[in-house]
């Protein structure tokens, strides 16, 4: 945020009507450029957290919902593994947008279970029009792609898993 000219309260208010316009037109994100002169300017992303609710069909047999009953618990009770603590995460550097291949009609960088070395291109992070290549930081196999093309990261967000 830039403090000439006393434009930091106008840029928190700013700030806030845009979070106000995200929630009251249920959107998910929003992108602003604010330009204030040469090399002056203020770029904001406000977001929030969208839940992804998957509808499954019921089973049809008798016997299915009683299995079904038992093993909720168990899974329940099995905790959901954070990536970004797994040893062989690869964690995002920066905040920007997630492409798996060097242009759209061109193969991915890297697939589940595929051989990489250290230093070879992950993956790409756009980050203000710039492509910002992540090679993967130790050699070994591709174990989870937690991102899909397109994808919007945060710094820090595990982007894959290299064991």
């Amino acid at each position: 945020m830039t403090k000439k000219d006393g434009t930091h309260d106008t840029d928190v208010a700013f700030i806030e009507a845009l979070a106000k316009i995200l929630g009251e037109n249920d959107l998910t994100e929003l992108n602003v450029k604010r330009e204030y002169g040469d090399n002056d300017s203020l770029n904001v992303r406000v977001s929030r957290k969208t839940e992804v609710v998957q509808h499954v069909a019921a089973p049809v047999a008798a016997a299915a919902p009683v299995a079904a009953a038992a093993a909720a618990p168990a899974a329940a009770a099995t905790p959901a593994e954070d990536p970004s603590s797994h040893p062989g995460a690869v964690n995002s550097p920066m905040v920007g947008t997630i492409y798996l291949q060097p242009e759209p009609s061109a193969p991915s960088f890297v697939s589940v279970g595929q051989q990489v070395n250290e230093g070879d291109t992950l993956l790409i992070v756009e980050a203000m029009k710039t492509m910002n290549h992540i090679p993967a930081p130790k050699s070994g196999t591709v174990k989870r792609i937690l991102v899909s093309d397109g994808d919007a990261v945060e710094f820090g967000t595990p982007l894959m898993i290299i064991e």
